[in-house]
């Protein structure tokens, strides 16, 4: 293994320029191959009535969000405060199997979730669609709360306790079993495969490169930009960053949640904590905001054509922000400790909430009460959130910059849970498959770093959200199920049968 680790490693240490060079090569051999696959995945389809495209992923995830909530009685809504009693640990035995807590299932949930989308994709949505794209964010945010309910609460449903005593859980075990257990297993196996196939790849690619090579980005530009001393050292940052995760996900998932349920409140209260500095300074501001949020969500002022391209906007930032749909949550709750598999459905309700109610949220107000909102500016992604921040206090784009490290850092470490998984149901569960996927994954975090890869993360992004397309294809056929069992449970809590351990 260390002969393993140590050529990989000597492979990748190129100066820039051939890492230059290579990135042209990979480029060229597989743009041609993967273009028509993220062309597909991507594509727009024309909406009723409008002379607007809009992306069918998303439409076909809104669509899906907006089912599940009617057929379940508003349940994002009716179940939030029960969510909140699970997370503090009022239902917990710790003598239930499984092998994390609840919190650390939602932290490591969120760690996923939570990144770079929620800084520079925000950033991006508003700029294109103007103020008005928050308000529909936040709508669809909601939304995606019901979703996550049905795939996380499926997701320990279907779960397998390993011999070793560990588990196994998400889209690809409910979507064998569940829909075996309906009639469908040819179907249901199908699915689980193709899904399994398009998480590996999601995870080495989206969940790890693209976080490594942001990560990278930033910290140069925070450290002198061409002057910094990591400027042609992505290798080395990928290589210091792959140690770190290495470290992590050694351990598995209970390693993986000690972390997330670190790291997530330390990079909520970092990035929170600042956007909250900003807003104090300008309170008289605030109103404003909101106004221009709600005025151009409704009349289609400002820029992005209108009503319809501010709500294309926000619903697409939400939903490639919080992944309900995608199933990937799925995986991380399918750990927790709980006989109760409806619990955890009721847990995850907060993930889409935290996600991209309050911290996509906090990123808009900020961009618009600085005033970095404007026609004529061209900045965005990142940089237009850092001069947002920037603009307020001088050193606070230093503050993005650790916040930005954090993000990514946490999202490599749940994807590389996300994407074992997957692997292990693929080529079974083995030590041996598991360090191989380990080790491959510490190597991509340093490809990520070195290397502009544009069509290779392309192509990793859409296999996330190839993702969501199998994933609710199973999400429709499974929902009546979930829906006995919700009522079942919320019986039994009425009645007292499910008992409280504290609080």
């Amino acid at each position: 293994m260390k002969r393993i680790m140590t050529t990989a490693g000597l492979s990748l240490f190129a100066s820039s320029a051939s890492a230059a060079g290579i990135d042209d090569a990979i480029n060229e051999i597989v743009a041609p191959i993967v273009n028509p696959f993220v062309g597909m995945i991507f594509s727009t389809i024309p909406l009723p009535f409008t002379d607007t495209q809009a992306p069918w992923i998303v439409l076909w995830l809104v669509v899906a969000a907006v089912i599940f909530t009617l057929y379940l009685g508003f349940i994002n809504f009716r179940g939030f405060a029960h969510a909140i009693r699970l997370v503090k640990g009022d239902y917990t035995n710790p003598n239930e199997p499984g092998e994390v807590s609840h919190f650390q299932a939602l932290a490591t949930a969120l760690s996923g979730t939570v990144g770079l989308g929620n800084i520079a994709g925000v950033a991006v949505a508003i700029s294109i669609g103007g103020a008005g794209a928050t308000f529909w964010m936040i709508l669809a945010g909601l939304l995606g709360m019901s979703t996550k309910f049905v795939e996380c609460a499926l997701g320990v449903k279907y779960r397998t306790t390993n011999p070793d005593g560990s588990v196994s859980g998400g889209p690809m075990y409910y979507l064998s079993k569940g829909l075996t257990n309906r009639g469908n297993p040819a179907l249901g196996r199908t699915l689980a495969v193709l899904f399994s196939v398009c998480a590996v790849g999601g995870a080495l690619g989206g969940g790890n490169m693209f976080q490594a090579n942001q990560a990278f980005k930033q910290v140069v530009g925070v450290t002198g930009g061409d002057m910094s001393f990591f400027a042609d050292k992505g290798w080395l940052f990928g290589l210091i960053m792959a140690v770190i995760v290495g470290v992590v996900i050694i351990g598995g998932i209970k390693s993986i949640a000690k972390v997330t349920e670190k790291v997530v409140p330390l990079m909520a209260v970092v990035y929170v904590g600042a956007a909250l500095v900003i807003i104090l300074l300008n309170l008289g501001s605030v109103g404003d905001a909101f106004a221009a949020i709600f005025n151009g969500a409704f009349t289609g002022e400002g820029v992005a054509g209108g009503i319809i391209g501010a709500m294309i906007q926000g619903f697409k930032r939400a939903a490639f922000s919080n992944e309900a749909g995608v199933g990937s949550a799925a995986i991380a709750h399918a750990a927790v400790k709980t006989k109760e598999h409806m619990s955890e459905g009721f847990v995850s309700l907060l993930e889409p909430f935290i996600d991209t109610v309050v911290i996509c949220t906090m990123t808009a107000l900020v961009i618009i009460i600085t005033g970095q909102l404007h026609d004529g500016q061209t900045l965005t992604g990142v940089e237009l959130t850092s001069a947002a921040f920037g603009s307020a206090i001088s050193w606070f784009p230093l503050i993005l910059a650790v916040a930005v490290v954090l993000f990514a850092f946490s999202t490599m470490i749940s994807w590389s849970y996300y994407g074992l998984k997957a692997w292990t149901y693929l080529f079974g569960e083995s030590k041996r498959a598991e360090m191989i996927f380990k080790v491959m994954f510490c190597c991509f975090v340093v490809i990520g770093a070195s290397m502009n890869l544009g069509p290779v993360i392309d192509f990793s992004d859409a296999m996330i959200f190839a993702m969501a397309l199998i994933n609710i294809i199973g999400l429709y056929r499974l929902v009546p199920e979930i829906k006995v069992d919700m009522q079942d449970y919320l019986a039994r809590l009425d009645s007292g049968a499910i008992a409280r351990y504290k609080g």
